[in-house]
């Protein structure tokens, strides 16, 4: 198994609920994506090409100030479970872990990590630059990002238009190469049935939603992605600008909804939390996206203070370590186990009971 003790923080520094309104938004995620001049990008590319890339990043990290003491690794050489892993702890695409099915990572993919920052390295892109951080803070995640992209800038020759910005495999990235998100919680939304106008509204001004690993993946949890839909046309602080406006926005509709829950239906809110609250804390089995929604509803009782002695901090690192990598690399099983839900529940018993006050 690969050892995460080599970080810091795990790669999950960003789980600590430190950040602000982490009771609503759970992080903030900022990725820059970059190509190299004199290689071919994307789907074209041919293993020589991508182990051509892999090995100019890695010798420019090496010399980096920024990474020059990342960790790397490297996907085509780890098991299906330890990418998983990476994956389960937002280091990682899906596509670059090559978990779609059967399929295996492509040679020359690579994750580069060092403190929060780190470099996915032949995904759609030569270069994914990404950054997470506690709560809402996207001014805070980008200059660390920035400062990496400025670092790599000195050392590689990124393919870049003086008419179109950077040059990306996609379109829609090209320009900034720039997607900010941030995780958000809207259950105060979800339960007074306003969450489908506000998704609408997004779209009209330049925004998307996705789930809770981003494009392709369901919504549980009442856990949204916000995020840019273009970076074409716009600087980056326009870009981020822009968002943060919007999540404000969502975040006081939240709010307001959660005051109305309280106001109009206060018996029902209060019964749906610690309903939640207690089948987490006594049901003997759980799939994962049973635990996902009881979760979020023992995350309400939380920020609306109807459940106490229970941390975010607790809340978040459940999200992450009741998934299937996570609880079976824990509990020294695979993850195709089919006791897994059996062991997934006596885990979040276990946890409730130790660190719930």
């Amino acid at each position: 198994m690969i050892d995460l003790s080599l970080l810091p923080d795990g790669g999950i520094g960003w789980l600590d609920a430190s950040g602000p309104k982490a009771s609503i938004v759970l992080s903030t995620r900022i990725r820059l994506a970059r190509n190299l001049e004199g290689h071919v990008f994307g789907q074209r590319a041919g293993d020589a090409d991508r182990t051509a890339v892999l090995t100019r990043v890695s010798e420019a990290g090496a010399a980096s100030d920024r990474l020059g003491g990342a960790v790397t690794f490297q996907l085509d050489q780890l098991e299906r479970a330890e990418r998983q892993l990476l994956h389960e702890r937002h280091l990682v695409s899906k596509e670059l872990a090559g978990l779609d099915r059967e399929s295996r990572p492509r040679p020359g993919a690579a994750l580069l990590l060092q403190g929060g920052v780190g470099v996915m390295v032949n995904e759609e892109d030569h270069l994914r630059l990404l950054g997470m951080r506690s709560g809402f803070a996207l001014e805070e995640a980008y200059a660390e990002v920035e400062a990496v992209d400025a670092d790599l800038g000195r050392l590689l020759p990124f393919a870049f238009h003086p008419e179109f910005g950077y040059l990306t495999s996609c379109p829609t990235n090209a320009g900034t190469g720039l997607r900010a998100s941030v995780l958000i919680h809207l259950p105060g939304l979800v339960l007074t049935k306003e969450i489908g106008k506000v998704l609408q509204g997004l779209a009209q001004v330049g925004l998307t939603f996705r789930g809770l690993y981003g494009e392709g993946s369901e919504v549980v949890g009442n856990f949204f992605q916000l995020s840019n839909q273009t970076t074409l046309g716009k600087s980056e602080d326009e870009l981020l600008d822009h968002l943060g406006k919007i999540v404000r926005q969502v975040i006081e509709y939240e709010e307001q909804a959660r005051e109305i829950l309280l106001q109009k239906a206060p018996t029902e809110v209060a019964d749906k939390t610690w309903r939640a609250y207690g089948l987490l804390k006594y049901a003997r089995s759980l799939s994962f996206e049973e635990t996902m929604n009881l979760l979020s509803g023992v995350r309400l009782g939380v920020g609306l203070n109807l459940i106490t002695g229970l941390s975010v901090y607790t809340l978040n690192k459940l999200l992450i370590f009741t998934q299937p990598a996570h609880l079976a690399a824990l509990e020294g099983r695979h993850s195709g186990d089919p006791e897994l839900p059996t062991v997934r529940a006596t885990s979040v018993r276990r946890v409730l009971e130790t660190e719930a006050v």
